[in-house]
């Protein structure tokens, strides 16, 4: 497996890993942990959600075709509902911005795996035999 298709899947495996541990601090009752609810859903069904579409991003496969680049851009928009740039504002930022730093680094991964030209190593073009040789 080549490092650019490994970069979207070690991005979306920490996006997932992000979603589930503050998940798990709202079950808990754990300080930081997100609100139960906002003005527009349910905090934990959209966290299922966005790890539901994460997953499904990983096993199509990030970089495969359009549905596998789709769900690997959806599930960096969601994460970015709970790790964007919002959260700068967020009461609690001296307590969450590791987390918030990270997942934008992910996102900011998977965004830039998703839009980069395909490698003709990659994508198994003819032209791969010719830099392969050499």
């Amino acid at each position: 497996m080549l490092y650019s298709q490994r970069l979207p899947l070690a991005a979306l495996a920490i996006l997932i890993v992000l979603q589930i541990v503050m998940l798990s601090a709202l079950y808990a009752g754990i300080p930081p942990h997100p609100p139960v609810a906002t003005p527009l859903f349910g905090i934990a069904p959209f966290i299922g959600a966005s790890v539901s579409v994460a997953l499904a991003a990983m096993i199509t496969g990030p970089l495969s075709g359009r549905a596998g680049k789709t769900l690997s851009g959806v599930a960096a928009v969601l994460a970015l509902v709970s790790f964007g740039p919002q959260k700068y504002f967020d009461a609690q930022i001296g307590l969450i911005w590791p987390a918030v730093i990270l997942g934008q680094g992910a996102a900011l991964a998977v965004f830039v795996s998703i839009f980069r030209p395909a490698d003709d190593k990659a994508a198994g073009s003819p032209m791969a035999s010719y830099t392969q040789a050499g």
